[in-house]
């Protein structure tokens, strides 16, 4: 500035400025200081293109982890307990700048850097992930690092997870007698994506190289028929196989990530309270995610022990109604004294929510004592706060999978492994002893049919090691006061009250019980070797010393066949199956919905045009009920009549909400209407090819997929049409009703009526005849078709149940005559009494009407095997199955 004033001065000055020496020396200094500036400027320049060249440098693993980030952002979709907030994450990253391998060339230490950060991110957030959900984070990280690097086609992605979106496919399948036409539906789907030009023509053209590999025992590692094994990439392969065989998604994508990432992705860490508690902080509350089953506290209470915070240093309160003031005073000592405080089930706490939230974000650690620790047991819950869930450090502890696994935990736990509980029956040790396995035995087999899902257990049921030790309890109280083990009342207690008191539905009742036989019976004591398998790998031991039950026990396969269970092989398929459906629905869920592969915003507007109006096409007018009503009077002799007329109301009700939604999702599309909410989630639906929320809401219960269900509720209408234009079927699709309880009601009804016999006198007789369809209508009652068995299948021959065939998982029912008969008339020998299900899930709620919202009736199918046998095979009748 002093340069600047002088130069100015020496400027505006009078005379002649080269007689001026101070003026000269000035004007030199400052040319020497412009060019130090000039010299200043180009360094800096310089430096700013080394700077911008070294940050380039790092753009790569700033995308990797952006991606990573994004991606355990979506998980909140699956579950309200996986959150992670941005800090946690920058902090691990951070942790991993300081422990990954250091390495002087960039390359190298970034590749360091990406692989350190990439597991240490999959460990920490394993651990607090259900098992069902860690190869699903695998396989999200996995594919959304592929999308990044331009490996995965989204489209092709979002096919893989939908099969693709499609109303009605004119194209014959080929090999009807072994692909199914789901299978069939989707291959030609496949086929319009870009790579899969030709697809479908090269197939019909080599149907026997396709049979081979539908055939494959695994097909996830064999190859596909040439060129398309050259000609395709991995992901692209998993998704032929994914329309071919969807039972063998799950092991192919596993086989995928440990291919892309690594086997290390494939494999969670054990759980480890240990390190748990390593990572965590005074003011870091440590929270166990519950599931059924699963009790952390004795774990807890023995690590606390260990850590020297047993006794006074350990306190618990199991939250609930009145117990939030306490806990906060609890609270608020121990983090004075630094004792540990564990509040259980806070799920069951939400209105105290709230203020546990303000009691962990006041923590610090000037308040607080560093050995002060907060642990807090809950099952998922959407009011848990989420403050609370992001800063913290979250754990699953789930049951032991698999009979040995479960078996083992039995045995090494308490009261089993207490020697004085396990020798407490003196004189009558070979009873106590064979008893006692055989209940550990059916404690393991009810954990373990949960795994099949529907075909298991309607309704999946927490059983714990509770019901196991007060069940054990109760068995040796009995042995030791009397002279004969009164089974009954040991079965009773058992069954009915500790395991049963959790059963609410009861068919499953029916399940557990017929199960329990099996092991509580006077043969397990009397033989040395009672079978609890056909094949006799699994049996009762002969009676021994507790090491010898704990080694006849380390000595079993660790994986079990389905026949232990009482159950066919073909369930193994419908677990796979299962286990394919939950991966995508929770992927579909995690992925960002804009437009289901579309790759901007025209082209979701006009996929969603030509979705709805294909539909709008589909759907025929509403029926005109004072016409219906007119043609069909309610009628004393006649209950029929009344049945169409509600079943048209109800159509009607629902075919007016899918046009109404339709035609405002159009509307909104081009801007006439404001795109509300629930709007965008029927568009958010029609993308993926799922049926909307706003639809299941007035709908019949339905697992189709979109296109399945419209194709569906168009043959329904038909029916009812057909009803109403040529009268009353002589045999009638019980499917096709949307409340069947009122057609069952009104066939007894008719009876009742005609014969003056009172309708609570009268029950439902059954007679399968050998046909498919009939053109005559019965005298009394009425012929039924559409139903179809699962976990058997009908022998026309023998004219009864019978062993599945292989990969067949369902069979169609003949024609049934439901015959109504006085109650005591009606006879249930060399039947099996087979409950009829809307849906495969089999679960439902009661509605308003006193029905279930799923089950229909039970109906008795002919049988020469024992009922036994066919409850343990989980077999029923359904209405409509899922594709």
């Amino acid at each position: 500035k002093q340069w600047y004033q002088r130069r100015v001065a020496i400027t505006a000055g009078e005379g002649n400025i080269l007689e001026d020496e101070s003026a000269i020396q000035v004007l030199n200094n400052a040319k020497v200081l412009s060019n130090e500036i000039e010299k200043k400027q180009v360094v800096a320049e310089e430096t700013e293109k080394m700077i911008a060249l070294s940050r380039e440098g790092y753009r790569t693993i700033a995308k990797h982890s952006s991606v990573l980030y994004f991606s355990i952002a979506d998980l909140p979709n699956i579950d309200p307990m996986y959150q992670y907030s941005l800090a946690w994450f920058i902090n691990l990253y951070i942790m991993s700048i300081e422990q990954s391998n250091k390495s002087k060339i960039l390359e190298k230490r970034l590749r360091y850097l990406t692989d350190h950060f990439s597991y240490s991110l999959y460990k920490n957030v394993c651990r607090s992930l259900f098992e069902k959900d860690k190869l699903l984070f695998s396989f999200l990280l996995c594919s959304n690092l592929l999308k990044d690097r331009q490996e995965i086609n989204h489209d092709q992605f979002i096919f893989f997870l939908t099969g693709g979106i499609g109303l009605e496919n004119n194209l014959k399948n080929p090999a009807q007698e072994w692909l199914s036409e789901k299978s069939w539906d989707e291959l030609c789907r496949m086929s319009d994506l870009a790579g899969f030009g030709g697809f479908r023509k090269s197939f019909q053209a080599n149907i026997a190289d396709w049979k081979r590999y539908y055939d494959a025992k695994e097909p996830q590692k064999i190859k596909l028929p040439e060129p398309w094994h050259s000609k395709l990439s991995d992901f692209q392969k998993m998704t032929c196989l994914r329309c071919i065989r969807p039972d063998k998604v799950v092991q192919a994508v596993t086989n995928f990530v440990e291919e892309k990432l690594g086997r290390h992705f494939i494999e969670p860490p054990p759980f480890n309270i240990a390190t748990c508690y390593q990572d965590s902080n005074a003011t870091m509350p440590l929270i166990f995610v519950l599931s059924p089953g699963a009790d952390p506290m004795a774990g807890l209470l023995k690590f606390a022990e260990d850590k020297g915070f047993g006794g006074d240093k350990f306190n618990a309160i199991s939250l609930g109604q009145g117990q939030g003031p306490i806990a906060r005073k609890m609270i608020e000592k121990a983090a004075e004294d630094g004792s540990w405080v564990a509040l259980q089930n806070v799920h069951l706490a939400v209105s105290w929510m709230p203020q546990l939230e303000k009691i962990c974000e006041d923590f610090s650690p000037d308040t607080v004592s560093n050995s002060f620790r907060l642990w807090l047991t809950s099952y998922p819950s959407p009011k848990f706060p989420v403050t609370v869930l992001q800063n913290s450090v979250k754990m699953t502890n789930e049951p032991p999978t698999g009979l040995k696994a479960n078996l083992l935990q039995s045995f090494t736990t308490d009261p089993v492994s207490d020697t004085k509980f396990f020798d407490g029956c003196p004189e009558k040790e070979p009873h106590f002893e064979k008893l006692l396995f055989s209940l550990c035995f059916f404690h393991a087999i009810v954990q373990e049919r949960k795994k099949f899902g529907p075909i298991g257990w309607n309704i999946a049921y927490g059983f714990n090691d509770s019901d196991l030790r007060i069940s054990l309890q109760q068995l040796q109280i009995f042995v030791n006061a009397y002279s004969h083990v009164p089974l009954n009342a040991v079965t009773y207690l058992t069954g009915e009250c500790n395991y049963g008191g959790r059963v609410t539905d009861d068919w499953d009742r029916r399940c557990i019980t017929t199960i329990l036989r099996v092991y509580y019976n006077h043969e397990v004591v009397d033989d040395n070797k009672y079978k609890f398998s056909p094949s006799g790998v699994y049996y009762a031991p002969p009676s021994g010393t507790y090491d010898s039950y704990v080694a006849f026990i380390k000595n079993l396969p660790s994986t079990q066949l389905p026949e232990v269970f009482g159950m066919h092989d073909n369930v193994d398929i419908s677990r796979e199956l299962q286990g394919t459906k939950l991966l995508f629905e929770d992927l579909l869920v995690t992925q960002a919905q804009t437009g289901g592969g579309g790759t901007g915003g025209s082209s979701t507007e006009q996929k969603l045009n030509e979705i709805g109006s294909d539909i709008l096409t589909k759907i025929p007018a509403s029926f005109d009920i004072e016409d219906a009503v007119e043609k069909y009077p309610v009628k004393y002799e006649e209950s029929m009549n009344t049945v169409l007329v509600q079943e048209m109301e109800r159509f009607n009700r629902l075919c007016d909400v899918i046009r109404s939604s339709l035609f405002n999702l159009q509307k909104a599309i081009k801007g006439l209407v404001v795109m509300s909410d629930s709007l965008e989630k029927v568009a958010s639906s029609l993308l993926v090819g799922k049926v909307p929320e706003l639809w299941s809401a007035s709908s019949y219960p339905s697992l189709k997929p979109l296109g399945s269900y419209v194709n569906d509720l168009v043959a329904r209408l038909k029916f009812l049409s057909n009803w109403f234009e040529h009268d009353k079927p002589n045999c009638f699709w019980i499917s096709a009703f949307y409340f069947n309880q009122a057609f069952l009601t009104g066939v007894k009804q008719n009876y009742a009526r005609k014969y003056t016999i009172p309708i609570d006198k009268l029950d439902l007789d059954f007679e399968m005849l050998p046909c498919d369809d009939i053109d005559t209508a019965p005298e009394d009652g009425a012929y039924i078709k559409g139903l179809y068995v699962e976990g058997a299948r009908w022998d026309d021959k023998k004219m009864s149940l019978a062993e599945s065939f292989p990969k067949a998982l369902y069979d169609t029912m003949p024609v049934i005559w439901l015959k109504p008969n006085i109650k005591v008339d009606i006879s249930t020998e060399g039947k099996y009494v087979s409950p009829v299900y809307k849906t495969s899930a089999r679960q439902g709620q009661l509605s308003t009407t006193g029905h279930s919202t799923n089950f229909v009736l039970a109906i008795n199918v002919p049988t020469i095997k024992p009922q036994k046998h066919w409850v343990l095979r989980g077999t029923c009748l359904l209405c409509s199955l899922d594709d």
